[in-house]
Order: structure tokens, then sequence, then C-alpha cells
């Protein structure tokens, strides 16, 4: 029996090209759920942890439409709200696909905090993009009215910037570890968990985003997991990337990943924050990690598939 922690990607709720209803987003899931069933069928324990971009963005959006009659929620509520969303529909999915295959299991989401440094470097040079798109004018006025950072996207328009700190850990780790180990499903660290500090020794949210596979190797480092498994919408991490000489990484020892990932193969925004979770969950005890595509997930888990990372 091994404990697995699952990281799953935003396609597993929401794929590219989909409108984004909640019948495509019920469809989608129930299809994970049947993966990571199988999974538990083999006898493994499984962690859940998942991504929340599209769905933080679309609450962000809703509340920017109707903020003159209703007033907004800061974004660490909006976190909130997406891990009630996204743990629902992942926890009625799996606990439906258990009881078909007679497997008498129960499925639990956690509400789930990450600590972050107040000093984080990251507080002072926000990156990470959320939220609806502005022409400039419109920009330029909510930095004066809201304060908030604002940039121009690569993608076009001008969007909100926020920080995107280094998790340290979560403040619900114990209890996770003590539902795993007495043998529940649990779904936490939902978008990377909704980031908090230490204020004078009493937690405070804080607006930023955490990268969710950062947040899923400190969630898999304490349960003591055996496997790290990040699914994603790639067939795993690539030397030199988007160029002819472009080369999956099948299996690799982690000195070898890490020196690859100081030559920058991987590029911060995407596959980065992936490789280093999983050069950090090696580091930090882990027996192995993998990186690869959400609908080859039960090869990726098992070792036959997607990018496979040794101590």
């Amino acid at each position: 029996m091994k404990k697995i922690v699952i990281a799953l990607g935003g396609n597993a709720i929401l794929k590219k090209g989909q409108k984004g209803t909640i019948q495509e987003q019920w469809e989608n899931v129930r299809k994970v759920a049947t993966v990571i069933t199988e999974v538990i069928r083999r006898g493994h324990k499984v962690i859940l942890t998942h991504g929340n971009g599209p769905q933080v963005g679309n609450i962000l959006e809703m509340m920017d439409a109707v903020a003159e009659k209703i007033p907004p929620m800061t974004m660490d509520v909006a976190g909130a709200m997406t891990q009630g969303w996204i743990g629902y529909l992942l926890q009625q999915a799996l606990t439906n696909e258990l009881r078909r295959k007679g497997i008498d299991k129960k499925v639990v989401t956690i509400v789930t905090q990450t600590i972050v440094d107040g000093n984080d470097p990251a507080f002072q040079n926000p990156t990470k993009y959320v939220g609806p798109y502005y022409e400039e004018e419109a920009a330029k006025k909510l930095i004066k009215e809201k304060g908030w950072i604002m940039k121009p996207d690569p993608r076009g328009g001008w969007r909100r910037v926020v920080p995107s700190p280094d998790p340290r850990g979560h403040v619900e780790a114990e209890v996770i570890k003590k539902l795993v180990d007495e043998g529940y499903i649990v779904i936490s660290s939902g978008g990377g968990g909704i980031p908090v500090i230490y204020d004078k020794k009493e937690l405070k949210g804080v607006e930023a985003v955490i990268d969710k596979d950062l947040a899923g190797e400190r969630l898999a480092t304490s349960v003591q997991a055996d496997i790290f498994v990040i699914l994603t919408d790639v067939d795993g991490a690539m030397l030199n990337f988007n160029t002819p000489n472009q080369k999956l990484i099948k299996e690799v020892r982690v000195d070898e990943l890490e020196t690859y990932y100081r030559e920058g193969h991987f590029k911060p925004g995407s596959m980065g924050p992936k490789v280093l979770a999983c050069i950090r969950f090696l580091r930090n005890g882990g027996k192995r990690a993998a990186i690869g595509h959400l609908d080859k997930a039960l090869d990726v888990i098992e070792g036959r598939e997607g990018t496979q990372v040794y101590p």
C-alpha cells in the first residue's frame, strides 16, 4: 500500500475550449473520479489537491460585475469559495464512483489555509495575473480607487497582479494527516490553499495566489506520502521545450533534474513550479514523483508514463 498525493491540473475540472458550464465540470470530474477510484481499489491511500485558476477568476469577475450592489469579497475569501465549489464536485463524484465499485471509503474536503511568510520577496514584486481583463483607462482608475497593482497582460488588456509567495506549510496539516492515516480520502490545499500569515501570532488572510504544485509538495511531505503525482495537460517535463530539439524526460534522478532546472529548461509560469515541487518532494524524503497527462493518469501514477523522478 502506497500513500499518494495527486495534484490535479485545471483540465481535470475544465478543459481547453469548454465554456465552463456546470454540466461540463461534472462530466470532467466524473472521469477523474473513475481513475482515482481505480487507484484506491488497488489498495493505495489517496490525497487529492487541485487547481482553481478559472474558477477563482470567474468569482472575481462576478464580484466585479455586481460591485455596485454587493460589496466584493477579498481574494482569500474567493479562494475559500473555490475550495468548497471544486471540493464538492470531486467529493460527490468520488463518493458515487466508490459506491458503484463496492468500496467502503469516505471522502472529505478540508478548507485549507497555507502559511506564507509576510516578508516573502514576492509581496514586493507581484507577478501573478488574476481576474478579468480591463482597458487601460479602466485599469488606471482601479489603481487609483482600490490601490490595486495592474499590468498589461501579454495575452491582451490590463489585469490585476498579486504576489505568489512560497508556501511554508498548511495550518490543517495535522488534521489532514490524521484523516488520511485513518483511511479517509482527503481533498485539500485546493488552488494552493488560502494564503495566510501570522500577524502578532494570529492568522490573517492576504491578497495573494499560491502555486498549487508547490503547495501540493508541502502537503505530500507533511502527510509523509510515498509518491507525489502532478497531472496536467502535457506528457511531462521537456528539455529544450518548444524547439526542434524538444525531448520528453522519461526517467530521471533528482540530482540530474535539479541540474536541468538550474539550466533554465522549465519556464517559471508553467513547468518550472512543477519540476521544483518534484525536486523538493524527493529532497524531503519522498520515494517517487511524477508529472504527466491527465488522460494517462493511471499509467503516470503507476510509473509507466510521463516524467518519473527518483531519489
